[in-house]
C-alpha cells in the first residue's frame, strides 16, 4: 500500500482532531473507532474479508504500512476468524497516541508542550496542513447534502464517525440535527463499514459477550429467545468527559 493516499484510520483522527483547542473529540470512543477504521483499510485493501459477523484473513501479505501489517499479522495469528465485537474490544487500546505519532512523523501535525493545571506536562496536537482535514470534511458534507452514495472509503469513515460519537462535534446543535441523521444513515451505504460500526457500538453498549443470533434454519426454532442486535439508528451513549483529565496527556 503505498503512502500516497491517507488510511482510514489516519482520517478518522484528523476528522476528530479540534483545530482549535489541539484536543481529540470523544477520546474514550476514538480508540475503538481506529481499531474498526484499521479492519476496513485492511478490507479495502483485500486482506481481509467480513465472515458473518467475523473477520477473516484472505491474503496475509503485508500492506507496507507498519501499523496495519501488525494488526494484520495478529489476526493471521488467531488462525480461525475472529468476530469483529472481540477485536475492536480486546485489549489493544492506545491506537489514538499510535496514530498521533505517526501523523506527527509524517508532518501532518505537530505537538504542541503545554501543562495541565499549571503542573502535568500536556501534549496537544495542532494540523500542520488544515486544507487535508477541509478536504476529508468537505466528502462527508457532500455525501450529506447529496444523497448521492458515496465510495465505499467515504461511506465507512461516516459510519465509524457516527459510531464514535463524532456527529455532535461535526454538526453540533439543533442545526446540525439533520446532518447527524444523514451521517447514521449513510452506515448502509458499505457493509464492511457497518459490520464495523455496528461493534464499535456494540462494545461502547457492552454487549460484545454475546454473539449475533442468525435467523434460525427454515422449519426450525432457534433456541431460546434471540438478543435483538442494535438498531442502526440509534446513536453512541454519550461518553464521559471527566476520563481525559486522568491522563497527563492531552487527548
Amino acid at each position: 500500500m503505498g503512502r500516497s493516499r491517507r488510511t482510514l484510520p489516519e482520517e478518522l483522527l484528523l476528522l476528530a482532531l479540534d483545530p482549535a483547542t489541539g484536543t481529540t473529540a470523544q477520546p474514550q470512543s476514538l480508540d475503538l473507532g481506529l481499531a474498526g477504521a484499521q479492519l476496513v483499510e485492511l478490507a479495502l485493501a483485500g486482506r481481509i474479508a467480513p465472515d458473518g459477523d467475523r473477520i477473516a484473513v484472505v491474503a496475509p501479505r503485508p500492506t507496507g504500512d507498519p501499523t496495519l501489517d501488525c494488526a494484520l499479522e495478529l489476526l493471521r495469528r488467531r488462525g480461525a476468524p475472529v468476530r469483529a465485537v472481540n477485536w475492536i474490544g480486546g485489549p489493544r487500546l492506545g491506537l489514538r497516541q499510535t496514530y498521533l505519532s505517526h501523523l506527527e512523523r509524517c508532518g501532518m501535525v505537530h505537538a504542541v508542550a503545554g501543562q495541565m493545571c499549571g503542573v502535568l506536562p500536556t501534549t496537544r496536537y495542532q494540523a500542520t496542513d488544515t486544507e487535508i482535514s477541509r478536504e476529508i470534511r468537505a466528502r462527508l458534507d457532500s455525501a450529506i447534502r447529496t444523497g448521492v452514495p458515496p465510495d465505499p472509503r467515504t461511506a465507512a469513515l461516516a459510519a465509524l464517525a457516527h459510531a464514535v460519537g463524532l456527529g455532535k462535534h461535526l454538526y453540533p446543535g439543533n442545526e446540525g440535527r439533520s446532518s447527524r441523521s444523514r451521517l447514521r444513515d449513510l452506515i448502509r451505504h458499505d457493509p464492511m463499514g457497518g459490520l464495523v460500526a455496528h461493534a464499535v457500538m456494540d462494545v461502547q453498549n457492552g454487549v460484545a459477550a454475546q454473539p449475533r443470533r442468525s435467523p434460525a434454519p427454515s422449519g426450525r426454532q432457534a433456541a431460546g429467545p434471540a438478543r435483538p442486535a442494535p438498531e442502526p439508528a440509534r446513536g453512541v451513549p454519550m461518553q464521559p468527559r471527566h476520563g481525559s483529565m486522568a491522563r497527563a496527556v492531552a487527548h
